[in-house]
């Protein structure tokens, strides 16, 4: 069976599907990008005109490939216009439930030879393989945001994954300008296995008054050289994303103590402490500067 990689359809335009779609678009191949309402598929393709347009005028990017790329981007709400791809990734909702139900159906209507990929971050790619029907033509493909300035790939192969698809993702992410690195069908994959614990620990050192989350931050940043804070990333990361990962890790592996979740946490998320996009989280925020 064919695994070539020409065509490539994405699911979901948010902030990663739109990045996903961009650069596969820059890098040459067709993309078909597809939302369920057009409202959001005309979000979407606003936001990646708007990207190509800031990286042309900060010399980044050519014309005349801001121009190829919109020319190889077509848009639908049909799922069914995917049915020739010979990559399909899915980047929406992080709900394990609708992203099965999405690859049930992508199943029955993409060809033989489609590859399917997710973009998710914590959830398992083999139970997304056994929905789709073809579980050896799956593959996890999470990227990083911004997708377009992020150099880094985790591409994840289950068990049933087949080694020609395996090799053929692996050639994509590098076509379309990324590292890829591997790893197996595990919780969180390589970086969020590290960084999520990491950032639950984080917040139980508050939580127990070890330290200021001012002190918290500065220790990583001046004593490991992180770019920012575990606090501060928990603000951007968005603190219902990190709790809805570490409960679906607790709930899966209940007797693992890595992936407990801080009260503190719940607290804040009941409370719409989010982080920086509702104003306020462990710090006050506006837009995407602490006050």
């Amino acid at each position: 069976m064919g695994t070539e990689i020409r065509k490539v359809g994405v699911v979901g335009l948010g902030l990663m599907g739109s990045g996903i779609a961009q650069i596969c678009a820059m890098a040459g191949l067709d993309v078909i990008a597809v939302e369920k309402e057009q409202a959001f598929l005309d979000k979407g393709l606003g936001r990646i005109k708007g990207s190509l347009a800031k990286l042309v005028e900060k010399g980044k990017l050519s014309q005349a490939t801001q121009e190829l790329a919109l020319a190889k981007l077509t848009s639908s709400t049909k799922v069914a216009d995917l049915a020739d791809c010979d990559l399909v990734i899915e980047a929406i909702v992080e709900d394990l439930g609708a992203k099965s139900a999405l690859l049930k159906e992508l199943g029955g209507l993409c060809k033989p030879a489609t590859i399917f990929g997710s973009n998710t971050s914590s959830f398992p790619i083999a139970a997304m393989g056994e929905a789709s029907g073809r579980p050896a033509r799956m593959v996890g493909l999470h990227f990083f945001n911004p997708v377009q300035l992020m150099a880094l790939v985790e591409v994840v192969r289950t068990e049933q994954t087949a080694a020609d698809v395996f090799e053929a993702v692996k050639g994509f992410a590098k076509a379309v300008g990324k590292q890829p690195v591997m790893a197996k069908d595990t919780p969180g994959f390589v970086v969020n296995r590290l960084l999520v614990p990491y950032l639950g620990e984080a917040i139980r050192m508050l939580e127990r008054g070890d330290a200021s989350k001012e002190d918290i931050d500065a220790g990583m940043q001046l004593g490991c050289g992180h770019p920012m804070g575990p606090i501060t990333l928990l603000d951007y990361v968005e603190l219902d994303t990190t709790l809805s990962i570490l409960q679906g890790w607790a709930d899966r592996f209940p007797n693992d103590p890595t992936f407990k979740v801080p009260q503190l946490l719940r607290d804040m998320v009941a409370k719409g402490h989010l982080g920086r996009k509702s104003g306020r989280g462990f710090y006050e925020w506006e837009g995407d500067k602490k006050k």
